[in-house]
């Protein structure tokens, strides 16, 4: 055999590999395909979207405590006076008065505080799959704020205001007193909880992995 039949045979070979190649890559993708279709009609993502609203509920925990740090903190109140009457519903009365300075409490509720707002995130982002998964902003926005709202009402007038008393002896989350909670500081936490929710709300997407098939240069 000669050399230019040998150099020949050898390209003939290298173009059957890279077409050998293409179509093994090209069977996968539309097997891979297939089977994503079957699965994506099976429904919606349930664990999928709990699991991102849980941490995105952390995100938004720490926007609206940031909120209410920075605005008591403006208004001349105690920076931390959220996490205090946060602390009552446990605590009672003690987290409230001025000369309770434990660092240890303040720092534990700061964590529960952020630990309910990744269940409550869960709420608000499978909500917002549900029925915005195609909405804009705006829209995202006025559920968010549908919800938080909801939330507040149920939590601190239909719950709260009852049990806090019966287990405590003592009504300070939802006490008409402006000292410790005013009722608008609170919904607006809740609110600000939503919104960032909403504006955040991509990053819980779930965007099924597609391979890429490469196309073989043709020589």
């Amino acid at each position: 055999m000669n050399p230019a039949e040998l150099a020949a045979k050898r390209a003939r070979l290298a173009e059957l590999e890279a077409e050998a190649s293409r179509l093994a890559a090209e069977v996968d993708a539309e097997a891979f395909a297939h089977a994503a279709g079957d699965w994506a009609r099976r429904g919606y993502y349930l664990t999928y979207y709990a699991t991102a609203g849980f941490f995105l509920g952390m995100v938004a925990a720490l926007v609206s405590l940031m909120f209410n740090i920075i605005g008591a903190s403006l208004a001349g109140k105690d920076p931390l006076q959220l996490i205090r009457v946060y602390l009552t519903f446990g605590l009672g009365g003690k987290s409230l008065d001025p000369a309770f300075d434990s660092g240890l409490a303040l720092a534990m509720g700061c964590v529960l505080y952020i630990a309910t707002g990744m269940l409550l995130g869960i709420v608000f982002h499978v909500i917002l799959t549900r029925y915005a998964a195609h909405a804009g902003l705006a829209t995202r926005l006025a559920w968010a704020s549908v919800i938080a709202t909801a939330i507040w009402f149920v939590n601190f007038y239909l719950l709260l205001s009852w049990i806090q008393p019966l287990l405590f002896g003592g009504n300070w989350i939802t006490s008409t007193n402006p000292v410790y909670l005013p009722w608008w500081v609170a919904l607006a936490t809740h609110l600000v909880f939503g919104w960032t929710m909403a504006v955040i709300y991509p990053w819980g997407l779930f965007h099924p992995y597609r391979p890429q098939v490469e196309e073989a240069d043709e020589t």
